[in-house]
């Protein structure tokens, strides 16, 4: 089981930068924290594990056109992340919540968009009966996880924000370009899958 994907004290977009570049006084927004979960879908395969993504579609409102996993705010009705988590994704992607094996989540991660995310692993057996929801998600694919834990595909870039220099995690795979949260929610993966069995 994952338990809390090691208990780091901060993992955000700030967090992220900092390590990466050395410095980031970019502030968290100044307004309470919105409360979301996502899955993090493994999906078992003969070859091997591959990590399941969507693309979102290019008119929404929050991170419009990324790549990102199914998920989305918690709401009131929701008993807790998990549950919220597996009611976003059968609304994103049609996946009933049945067919998915929970394994434990990874430590929460704030974006300076203003959500705190609690992110959910769990393991998927194809073929998978999936309906995605065109108003939200233009395609879901697939990457290797064996691809995602190499760090040799974790790329340290960077953009200018209001002319100062930010740094993320990016992870493109082909066409697809992984980068911001869901790159530092992959990195917190890894750092549980491969370095803590590294140190051990």
């Amino acid at each position: 089981m994952l338990a809390g994907g090691l208990g780091r004290a901060e993992r955000s977009d700030a967090a992220n930068a900092r390590a990466l570049g050395g410095c980031d006084d970019t502030p968290l927004p100044n307004r309470l924290l919105v409360p979301a979960a996502v899955l993090v879908p493994l999906v078992r395969h003969p070859a091997g594990l591959t990590v399941l993504f969507t693309q979102r579609t290019a008119h929404l409102a929050n991170h419009a056109g990324q790549v990102s996993f199914p998920g989305g705010r918690i709401e009131e009705g929701d008993a807790d992340p998990v549950a919220a988590a597996l009611r976003e994704t059968e609304e994103e992607i049609g996946l009933h919540p049945a067919a998915v094996d929970l394994v434990g989540r990874l430590d929460d991660y704030v974006t300076t968009t203003g959500f705190r995310i609690t992110p959910v692993v769990g393991l998927l057996d194809p073929p998978l009966a999936l309906a995605p929801d065109p108003f939200e998600v233009a395609e879901v694919f697939e990457v290797p996880l064996e691809f995602l834990l190499d760090p040799g595909n974790h790329q340290r870039c960077s953009r200018l924000v209001e002319g100062a220099e930010r740094f993320y995690y990016a992870m493109p795979f082909g066409s697809y370009y992984i980068w911001g949260a869901t790159a530092g929610m992959l990195r917190n993966l890894y750092e549980v899958l491969v370095a803590r069995c590294d140190a051990t």
